[in-house]
């Protein structure tokens, strides 16, 4: 038997966090915690932290359901028998916490690189603002290391995005520098082409998602004319990888997928997306949703269990004023776990259920 209960922890921005859908102040994390009653050692963490504005279950009445899922199990219900298609950042927290648990409540959910010093390699993410502070932003990042960035674009005047990406690409070369852009879905249809086009000159490595998800024809369109390579992000939210996930695929040929675990329903789901961008050809990375610090650790161990090609998303641990303290470690555009760091985890005293 497992008990299951939550704390919820109020993420705090560190910055103006500035996307196309609006500003990001704060940011609810949900932190899931299982023990197992005949093991009451053995204890496990999970997060579910839904996205306002993005995530299918970032809903008015997500704590309510988060209760009545845990309810239920805590009353004996199969996690099987529960119906999570709609809520993707519970069953995340689920299996993460149980993956915890029964390895141990270490926090080490794998048998992984990442845990034996083996760092991933990561871009260094440029939020909208000004193009001054963008491109500020970017000298902190190259000073610190890293060699791929990805910006957040859509927000700001597209012509004064496009004049800071030529004040970047004067500065640094593409030899030097691999830039990335995200649009979060804010190009419009009948322009985003064009706009592709004006941002070719920049050699832009790839953009995510440059219209908004469910209008496949045009973003079928938008792949097979772009020079600059699409991937899907928010496309993928809510589809069975193994049903229209596979039609989707096949219409629209993206040359990347982009995996937010919290997003699309947990690391199993994850996996199914891999078989299927591998059946299509199609490469892929994992990012970030803006989890906490326990979050983050579940994605960035399972990553590591893959062969990675490509920077991950997965420079968001600093991102808080008061994330939980972890091993995490960022260093050089890579991301660590240092042993030599402690996990400080939150006082089970103010669990709920």
């Amino acid at each position: 038997m497992i008990r299951f209960g939550y704390i919820k922890h109020c993420l705090q921005f560190a910055f103006k966090a500035r996307t196309s859908r609006g500003e990001l102040k704060t940011h609810d994390a949900y932190l899931i915690h299982a023990t197992n009653l005949q093991k009451p050692n053995h204890t496990g963490w999970g997060e579910a932290s839904p996205l306002k504005g993005l995530s299918i279950d970032a809903t008015a009445h997500f704590e309510s359901d988060l209760k009545n899922i845990l309810n239920a199990l805590n009353q004996g219900e199969s996690l099987e028998d529960l119906n999570l298609q709609l809520l993707p950042a519970i069953r995340f927290a689920l299996e993460t916490a149980m993956l915890d648990m029964n390895n141990g409540g270490t926090m080490n959910l794998f048998d992984a690189s990442f845990l034996n010093n083996e760092p991933i390699h990561i871009n260094g993410l440029i939020w909208m603002a000004d193009s001054n502070t963008m491109l500020a932003e970017v000298d902190k990042k190259v000073t610190a290391g890293f060699n791929c960035l990805k910006f957040k674009v859509g927000a700001i005047d597209f012509d004064e995005e496009c004049r800071m990406l030529e004040q970047v690409r004067k500065k640094y070369s593409a030899f030097k520098i691999t830039l990335r852009l995200d649009a979060n879905g804010a190009f419009k249809k009948d322009e985003a082409l064009q706009q592709l086009k004006e941002l070719q000159r920049f050699e832009i490595h790839s953009i995510e998602q440059p219209i908004a998800a469910g209008q496949p024809e045009y973003m079928q369109e938008l792949c097979r004319n772009s020079k600059i390579k699409i991937a899907l992000d928010e496309e993928l939210i809510g589809l069975d990888p193994e049903d229209s996930g596979n039609v989707l695929l096949s219409l629209i040929k993206p040359a990347f997928l982009i995996l937010k675990p919290t997003l699309i329903g947990g690391l199993n789901k994850a996996e199914k997306w891999i078989v299927l961008a591998n059946r299509h050809q199609i490469n892929w990375w994992a990012t970030s949703a803006l989890e906490s610090n326990i979050g983050l650790n579940a994605i960035s161990q399972w990553c590591s269990t893959h062969l990675l090609h490509l920077p991950q998303g997965l420079g968001t641990g600093s991102l808080y004023t008061n994330n939980i303290s972890s091993p995490l470690t960022i260093d050089s555009g890579k991301l660590y776990y240092d042993n030599r760091k402690k996990w400080i985890l939150p006082n089970l005293d103010s669990l709920t259920l």
